[in-house]
């Protein structure tokens, strides 16, 4: 049997030649790191963040939020009811413009008209109250009863019902003021 398998030959054939070997290659790496720092830190870098520190952009973090745009209301004033189209986009366009879990389509006759048969007063409840998937007052309950009402008459007008919108009740008060102080002269 031939042993040409078994020989191998190494550039490395003394102890002082490994030694010289593993200081070369240590020096090698040290050499590219010196270079790679070298090169990272010579040029100086600008992009994003690298004004985060300027007088203009600390001032831009510290701007109060009411500064965005954003309206604040005062929370013990009088609430200002909604029209009946800005809660349907506001609440209830999340369900009723896709018809998610089963809801009517907004402006869909063929859906609508069953609920719209039931009357007013039944619409009227469901949504308050909520019905099988839909929450009540569709999720929103800081919405006044009267708001509900000018959403379900919008929604079930583009469906095809004909209902009137329901007034503020302060302007329904006044109203019967004025019709009882008429009948009283």
């Amino acid at each position: 049997m031939s042993d040409a398998h078994n020989e191998h030959e190494s550039a490395i054939k003394t102890p002082k030649q490994l030694v010289v070997a593993v200081i070369g290659f240590f020096a090698v790496v040290i050499f590219g790191i010196i270079l790679l720092v070298k090169f990272v830190t010579t040029d100086k870098l600008t992009g994003r963040g690298s004004d985060s520190q300027s007088a203009e952009s600390v001032a831009a973090r510290l701007r109060p939020v009411a500064d965005e745009g954003f309206t604040l209301k005062d929370a013990s004033g009088p609430k200002q009811l909604q029209s009946g189209e800005a809660v349907y986009t506001a609440v209830c366009a999340a369900c009723h413009g896709s018809g998610a879990a089963g809801s009517p389509k907004f402006g869909d006759a063929g859906a609508w008209g069953p609920r719209i048969a039931q009357g007013y007063d039944t619409l009227l409840k469901h949504a308050i109250e909520g019905i099988r998937a839909m929450p009540a007052k569709g999720g929103n309950p800081d919405l006044d009863d009267v708001e509900v009402a000018r959403a379900v008459v919008h929604m079930a007008n583009a469906g095809g019902a004909k209902f009137k919108e329901p007034a503020a009740p302060a302007a329904a008060a006044e109203g019967a003021s004025a019709a009882s102080a008429a009948s009283a002269q």
